[in-house]
């Protein structure tokens, strides 16, 4: 099974300390690697992982608050500084369109690359990349600003070859292909070998759901049903549930109740107030309600499985 990965790059919210960087990661799929958001400070992190910065094939940013966008043209001048080629992708709100295209202009002069830029309608849910193997599609999500949140998934594999009936049977290699899009096997006396002992099931599918910053919206469990790995934003403790309402921002409770009402497989907490000093009692308040939390933290791996 291909690496399907979540690099924590920044966790922490709009107030810089000196424990947390704003909010980005890196999402690992099938070979490629996509950023989701891109606060101040990412290059340094992205340094710190030892993930190859030509390696960053498109950008995902969520809203336009620049705890979540304000390192994106820092990377692109360095992408040019490193003689970057390939063109890098950004999907973002409409409104990120002009402002994106006069700091290209003032700070990046002469790019060897393209930055294609895809305005993103924060309001539908809708496929937004697509390839052989990866779909993204946006979440609308509730802030204080136009807000979507992303949700990765594979797309389903063939069945597995079974090279011991291969051998078996003495079936070609050449015809490894056939038999994993279904075809039987008939050998020189007319019996047929049923593809079912040829193979076996492929992997199922995975997802990985990033939900930005949002009010609590219970409704969003039905828009990430069963996802192998959610990424929820929780500024806040219950305690300070006023302040989560007023700033359209969440618990960590009520990231725990989408987790638990959308039966996901595990619950990344992450977004915290600069207030915390840790983020113990946030961890202990959502896995009273949705047990499989963690806390996301700057250089954390997280398969998706």
């Amino acid at each position: 099974m291909e690496p399907f990965r979540v690099h924590i790059l920044g966790c922490g919210s709009a107030l810089p300390t000196l424990k947390h960087n704003a909010t980005a990661q890196i999402v690992e799929v099938r070979g490629k690697m996509f950023m989701v958001d891109c606060g101040e400070g990412t290059q340094i992190s992205l340094r710190r992982s030892r993930i190859t910065f030509t390696r960053v094939q498109g950008v995902f940013i969520s809203h336009l608050h620049g705890d979540h966008c304000f390192g994106l043209i820092g990377m692109i001048s360095t992408f040019g500084m490193m003689g970057r080629t390939a063109n890098l992708n950004v999907y973002a709100p409409a409104a990120f369109e002009p402002l994106l295209k006069t700091q290209l202009e003032m700070f990046c002069y002469g790019l060897e690359f393209e930055v294609i830029f895809h305005a993103v309608d924060t309001t539908r849910r809708q496929v937004i990349y697509e390839d052989r193997s990866v779909t993204v599609e946006s979440i609308p999500l509730e802030h204080r600003v136009p807000c979507c949140g992303f949700l990765f998934k594979e797309k389903p594999t063939l069945p597995h070859i079974r090279r011991d009936m291969m051998d078996f049977y003495q079936i070609p290699v050449s015809q490894a292909q056939n038999i994993k899009n279904g075809a039987d096997w008939v050998l020189e006396d007319g019996t047929v070998v049923l593809n079912a002992r040829l193979t076996t099931p492929s992997d199922a599918p995975r997802s990985y759901a990033f939900c930005s910053d949002t009010r609590y919206m219970p409704r969003l469990a039905k828009s990430i049903e069963g996802v192998n790995l959610l990424y929820h934003e929780s500024t806040y403790d219950s305690a300070n549930e006023e302040k989560a309402v007023k700033y359209h921002h969440s618990t960590a409770a009520q990231a725990a109740r989408v987790a638990r009402d959308a039966h996901v497989g595990k619950l990344l907490l992450g977004h915290y107030s600069a207030r915390y000093e840790n983020e113990k009692l946030m961890l202990e308040e959502a896995r009273e309600i949705f047990p499989n939390t963690e806390l996301s933290n700057e250089g954390l791996v997280f398969d998706v499985k």
